[in-house]
């Protein structure tokens, strides 16, 4: 009995480790179901886009229940820099669900 008991804390506490912000995070991209989009938190507080190249994420940080992403929007010649705040609804081990006003993202880790 106390092995099983062992061996499930060990498992409950792998699970509860897995639900880890830094990964590639991608969507379906809108209109094209087949292709997708997003981006990757590196652990060390860089970020780049997955198949967005109007898009350049470059950091991005946790702030409780915020994750905070910096870049640069590229086109029509120029290139804006920005910070957009998201409130994570959900992070799980294979889903992130991010809120912005009243727009919902939803994420599945690749």
């Amino acid at each position: 009995m106390k092995k099983i008991f062992s061996l499930f804390c060990i498992l409950f506490l792998a699970a509860c480790g897995d639900a880890t912000i830094y990964g590639t995070w991608v969507q379906p991209v809108p209109g094209m179901e087949n292709m997708t989009q997003g981006f990757v938190l590196n652990t060390d507080g860089t970020a780049s886009s997955v198949n967005m190249a109007t898009l350049a994420y470059d950091t991005w940080r946790r702030d409780g229940d915020n994750l905070i992403m910096t870049g640069r929007s590229i086109g029509n010649g120029q290139i804006i820099e920005f910070t957009d705040v998201y409130e994570i609804e959900q992070l799980t081990s294979n889903t992130l669900v991010l809120r912005d006003g009243d727009i919902t993202f939803t994420y599945t880790r690749e």
